[in-house]
């Protein structure tokens, strides 16, 4: 009966957490191990695929200590006043989880967050447990993602940050007003007081590292998420926010979660979720603006919303015609990274192949996988795209309009 309630409570609070969108474990190392011997590696129910940057899939038991919660977040199905079924874990049986699937080989590592029950120490205190146990008490070596309470102490904070391979704290909401409206135990001003907190003990314990090199502060980093459309603030505005966070607190991710109606929702929410597309071209503009140079205010305006219908780096280029066609044979990185279709690996290869030879079409061809897309911005020794660059109907070449169906 025991097994029976573990797997009851596995399945609703694995359900809870699905909505937590910042998981993934890209930037970790692997924690060496006192001789060697330690459980769980960086290299079913209540697992979840993430993706590092170099396209390893990687498996976490990614799951709640509880879905019980004192907070009324209007958005969260897991509020006070919803009438979703309640489990709560104990220190043992998420640690006892956590090592199970790992030697089951299901999974590399735990992606813990929680409701706040009682009170935010008290909860918080809860996780910190579950990290310390499997750290000291079992060597677990495997990644692991703590979510933090804001309102947690700075001791629990500082000790979360010592066994967690990354830390997060959801920021929720792109506007302060928006989150007061619809979380108001929640503060927009501690929620950023506590993301300081974590960024200045990161920095602390990098400086210590050359005394006696004491342990790393959540090695990974921290990151947060944004719910996108549960309120009206248009996609410039959501980046915005995004490149302040950046810059502010050296976030190593931003995590968009598009709004999904939950039962029971109040009116102050709206009645259909966004599409999903916008939620993937926020990530495509987060991704130009992290590692290919782009600004916030080339990719969209505050008061604009991103194009559904391509991508931001395309949208630039087909907005931007005087910058193209570029000679891939004479022109800098930063400027192969704004053609559309190369990417910063391919830019790398091309870079590397010119030092022997005069780029051709051929050799484009080989590194990327759409050269169709790139002809109309690019110049190789053997191609130039001539009035290509500038056709009126160039945009319909990506996205060729809908046409009328007859039924006759």
């Amino acid at each position: 009966m025991a097994v029976l309630d573990l797997k009851r409570k596995l399945a609703i609070l694995s359900d809870a957490a699905k909505y937590d969108a910042s998981c993934a474990s890209s930037g970790s190392g692997r924690r060496d191990s006192v001789g060697g011997k330690g459980v769980g590696s960086t290299e079913g129910m209540g697992i979840c695929h993430a993706y590092a940057p170099d396209g390893r899939c990687i498996s976490l038991l990614k799951i709640l200590l509880t879905n019980y919660c004192i907070y009324d977040c209007a958005y969260c199905v897991n509020r006070v006043s919803s009438n979703t079924p309640r489990a709560r874990f104990s220190v043992k049986e998420v640690v006892d989880l956590t090592l199970g699937f790992y030697r089951r080989n299901y999974i590399e590592g735990l992606f813990l967050s929680s409701g706040i029950i009682r009170t935010a120490d008290y909860t918080m205190e809860a996780m910190v447990r579950v990290a310390r146990t499997l750290r000291l008490d079992h060597d677990f070596r495997g990644y692991i993602h703590l979510k933090l309470i804001p309102e947690a102490s700075p001791g629990l904070v500082a000790e979360a940050g010592l066994y967690a391979d990354r830390v997060s704290i959801n920021v929720e909401l792109p506007r302060d007003d928006s989150l007061a409206r619809l979380a108001p135990e929640k503060d927009a001003g501690g929620i950023r007081k506590a993301m300081g907190g974590v960024r200045r003990s990161a920095e602390a314990a990098k400086d210590r590292r050359s005394k006696a090199m004491p342990p790393k502060f959540a090695p990974a980093g921290q990151s947060t998420q944004m719910i996108v459309g549960a309120d009206d603030a248009p996609d410039g505005e959501i980046l915005k926010r995004s490149e302040t966070l950046y810059g502010a607190y050296h976030l190593r991710r931003v995590y968009y979660s598009a709004f999904s109606p939950i039962p029971d929702s109040t009116a102050r929410l709206p009645l259909a979720r966004p599409p999903l597309v916008r939620e993937h071209r926020l990530y495509q503009a987060d991704w130009l603006m992290r590692f290919y140079g782009f600004g916030r205010a080339e990719i969209v305006g505050e008061t604009e919303d991103l194009d559904l219908a391509v991508d931001p780096k395309l949208g630039w280029a087909l907005r931007n015609r005087g910058e193209f066609p570029v000679d891939l044979n004479t022109a800098d990185r930063e400027r192969l990274l704004r053609v559309p279709g190369l990417g910063v690996k391919s830019v790398d290869r091309l870079l590397g192949i010119r030092r022997y030879k005069r780029l051709v079409l051929e050799d484009v061809r080989r590194l990327t996988r759409g050269l169709d897309k790139l002809r109309p911005f690019i110049v190789t020794a053997d191609w130039t795209p001539g009035a290509l660059t500038d056709s009126a109907g160039l945009r319909q070449r990506y996205v060729p309009e809908p046409k009328q169906m007859s039924l006759f």
